[in-house]
């Protein structure tokens, strides 16, 4: 039986899990430790917790990552719901063999080179007709980003979270909500998650406030990587600029280019072949594939590839792209997929399936928009109230947000406090010249307060 002071020790590494949903490493368990522990004594402990079942390692040496069972069988059943197609199936089983069980391979310049637009097709007819068909909007027919514009409070939200979550960030859906409206970070937070989550929400404001302009261009791309990249690179000077230095891919046995001017006639010729495809669909998946193998930056690559897929789907007012609900680690290994074998087949399975099920994120908000909230209702005097308070102190975002929470819990039972305050952070988001008098609002109180709002905008993390 072990003694208690083993017993708890082996509780705080399990608590230690336990707080990052996408696996612990040693590092991130010694970090929340807190205390001196050898490395030797932490590895005996996590084998005896993994040998007894209450901890899942997967991975190899720094490699490794634990899990509490609980959140593998989680991650399995999510993925256990897209459908994958027998060749998707395939790449997933090689790439997720033991590292020393895969071939080497480096940069296929035939991979790109074979390609000819309009010819060449990724995604067969029905796919593509399935796709417009589902992704057709009313505002299909009006001029470039009408529909991204109309919905962009949203957008920005989704998309940001959805596609920092990909790469790791542990920000939940409400406080990517709270980070972006009132530029409040989320406690306990690396500053770089606030970083990231930002940087997404200027490159989609930019895609959408630029939709007439923007394209498969240098001009579009090198500006997305740099505010996607901005303050979270060693080199500040290498956002928006091409890649110089080699770079390795984390737990992959391909190897990216490595001479400049290769990876600049790579980068050209991608953009340009992109740029040629008339299908929207065709035109997302190619950069979402391409753009990541070529690895033309020295970091954010597919997060330039996700947010550059929405190009087409915004200048044709499709319905945009956002990743939802889709598993990380499905999308990790289908990129690894195309690093590795050359092969689209899983990552062109899940980008049906999160394209569907954008759409129909998307159509149920536009359904519910109609309907009217009861809770709402119930609350349309404290909603009043609170909302006159904070334009009558001109309250600036972060002191707004802190009122906020402090009256929903003196004054709102506590099954319903979450809820009143995303509710009241909404209204007085969309308080503006035109509807400020149902609040009770005089004009020169609302003029006052908006300055101070307008001027105090959401503040950006600094390193």
């Amino acid at each position: 039986m072990a003694k208690p002071e083993t017993t708890n020790k082996l509780t705080a590494i399990e608590d230690a899990v336990r707080i990052q949903p996408d696996g612990a490493t040693l590092g991130q368990i010694v970090a929340v430790l807190g205390i001196e522990l050898p490395r030797r004594t932490l590895q005996h402990y996590l084998k005896l917790l993994t040998d007894s079942g209450r901890l899942v390692r997967k991975g190899e040496k720094r490699g490794a990552r634990y899990y509490l069972p609980s959140a593998v069988s989680h991650a399995k059943g999510e993925e256990a719901a897209i459908p994958l197609s027998g060749s998707g199936k395939e790449v997933l089983a090689y790439v997720r063999q033991s590292i020393k069980r895969r071939k080497p391979v480096g940069y296929d310049r035939g991979f790109l080179d074979a390609y000819r637009p309009n010819i060449s097709t990724w995604l067969d007819e029905k796919e593509r007709a399935h796709l417009l068909k589902i992704g057709t909007v009313e505002t299909s027919e009006q001029p470039a980003g009408t529909h991204a514009r109309q919905i962009l409070n949203r957008l920005l939200i989704d998309l940001s979270w959805n596609s920092s979550r990909l790469e790791g960030n542990t920000y939940s859906l409400l406080d990517t909500k709270r980070l972006i409206d009132f530029g409040e970070e989320a406690e306990g937070k690396q500053q770089l998650e606030a970083q990231m989550i930002l940087n997404h929400k200027d490159a989609i404001e930019f895609l959408v406030s630029a939709s007439k302009d923007i394209g498969f261009n240098r001009y579009t791309i090198l500006n997305l990587h740099a505010m996607l990249a901005n303050n979270l690179l060693a080199d500040e000077a290498a956002a928006g600029r091409l890649r110089r230095i080699a770079v390795g891919i984390e737990k992959s046995v391909f190897h990216p280019l490595e001479a400049p001017s290769l990876i600049e006639e790579c980068f050209d010729h991608a953009l340009a072949t992109a740029a040629a495809i008339d299908d929207p669909f065709e035109q997302a998946f190619f950069v979402m594939a391409q753009l990541p193998y070529l690895q033309p930056f020295d970091d954010v690559n597919k997060r330039v590839s996700r947010l550059a897929a929405n190009i087409p789907l915004i200048k044709r007012n499709l319905s945009p792209l956002s990743f939802a609900d889709l598993p990380r680690q499905l999308y990790t290994d289908a990129i690894l997929g195309v690093y590795e074998l050359r092969r689209i087949d899983a990552l062109k399975d899940i980008f049906i399936w999160a394209y569907e099920r954008s759409v129909a994120r998307y159509a149920a908000v536009r359904q519910s928009l109609g309907e009217p909230d009861p809770f709402r209702l119930r609350h349309r005097a404290a909603l009043q109230e609170i909302v006159g308070e904070i334009v009558h102190s001109r309250m600036d975002r972060k002191n707004a947000a802190a009122h906020i929470a402090s009256w929903a819990n003196q004054h709102i039972d506590k099954p319903g406090q979450e809820r009143f305050r995303e509710l009241a952070e909404r209204e007085i988001i969309g308080l503006h010249e035109g509807n400020f008098a149902r609040y009770r609002i005089r004009p020169s109180d609302f003029a006052a307060w908006q300055a101070v709002w307008t001027k105090n905008t959401a503040s950006r993390v600094t390193r």
